[in-house]
């Protein structure tokens, strides 16, 4: 299986890169098909790259035939909830359109593995937490309605064709590659992690927490961080998996622990050693109260285990954002 090229759709974003980074250590060829729209062509460090779009099918037949990948990981997505909301149009084009334009490509190509990233966003309003897979899938926004639009086509395309695919539904992706080559780079930024860090950094003025006032431990929501790395790691096993003959299966991806926004905040003040104005606002609309993962099934099917606490999130995000000067 080592020595199989896997085609990595949008493997220049932040997902996408630490995965590349992941696949080349266990001996994969990962090729990054990305149009760079929102990924890095920094990021690019450990195989060839195809520029191209999702939705250009003739691009996409063309990478296939030459690089001939064993399988497919898909990270090209638009994912900026608030956005999805502005601009649903975009949404539903790329995530919907864009990923039905390349399964078609894949399944003239002959995949036999195709893994999906998707998201806890499809669950909706949590009714009972930790969310295990069967929880039902009521999606709040455009951004998790285009996720959970492709999950059933997977299901579609799984019973109706025999496509295998995995589909991993993801908590909060965190953290940094440890020896700083790549990590968190959005624009604009969007997420807890590095808003808190630049603030800390004196890069922006303060922090604005939203809602004070839900039923968690300190008032604040809770999350369920996950290293990048071992989102990376989840999405290897999964290749494995199917390439060993795994049937379609969709996984959560998280650590089964919830933080919530002030413990977040103070673990990133003991880390930086720097501390931040903090404003606390009204609720955003559409935020859940808590989201955390029920992991056991991609512990059982995938033998994942994460191996990344907070601390190590956090002090590998610092060590990027604070060498890097993309800001």
């Amino acid at each position: 299986m080592a020595g199989e090229t896997v085609l990595v759709v949008g493997g220049a974003g932040y997902i996408g890169s630490h995965t590349c980074l992941d696949l080349a250590n266990k001996g994969f060829v990962p090729v990054v098909f990305d149009n760079f729209s929102n990924g890095h062509r920094e990021f690019v460090k450990w195989g060839p790259v195809e520029e191209g779009d999702i939705r250009d099918r003739a691009r996409l037949d063309e990478v296939l035939a030459k690089h001939k990948p064993a399988a497919i990981l898909h990270f090209a997505a638009l994912i900026e909830v608030g956005e999805s909301v502005k601009d649903p149009v975009a949404f539903y084009e790329n995530n919907v359109v864009g990923t039905l334009t390349l399964l078609a490509a894949a399944q003239n190509a002959g995949i036999k593995a195709f893994v999906f990233s998707s998201t806890c966003a499809t669950y909706g309003l949590p009714q009972t937490v930790p969310l295990d897979e069967g929880h039902q899938q009521v999606p709040i926004n455009p951004y998790g309605r285009t996720k959970h639009i492709v999950e059933q086509a997977l299901s579609d395309y799984a019973q109706y064709t025999g496509f295998r695919s995995v589909i991993l539904r993801y908590f909060n992706a965190a953290g940094a590659d440890f020896e700083g080559r790549i990590g968190e780079w959005h624009q604009p930024e969007t997420h807890a992690i590095p808003l808190a860090i630049d603030a800390a950094l004196g890069r922006r003025q303060g922090f604005k927490v939203f809602g004070s006032d839900y039923d968690t431990r300190d008032g604040t929501c809770v999350r369920d961080y996950i290293h990048v790395l071992d989102l990376a790691d989840a999405h290897v096993r999964a290749v494995e998996y199917l390439l060993r003959g795994g049937e379609s299966i969709a996984l959560n991806l998280g650590t089964g622990t919830g933080t919530t926004v002030k413990e977040l905040l103070s673990a990133i003040e003991e880390v930086s050693e720097r501390p931040f104005p903090v404003e606390y606002v009204g609720r955003r609309e559409g935020d859940s109260t808590t989201l955390v993962a029920n992991n056991d099934k991609a512990r059982e099917i995938l033998g994942w285990v994460p191996k990344h606490d907070l601390s190590q999130i956090i002090r590998s995000a610092w060590n990027w954002h604070s060498k890097s000067n993309h800001h």
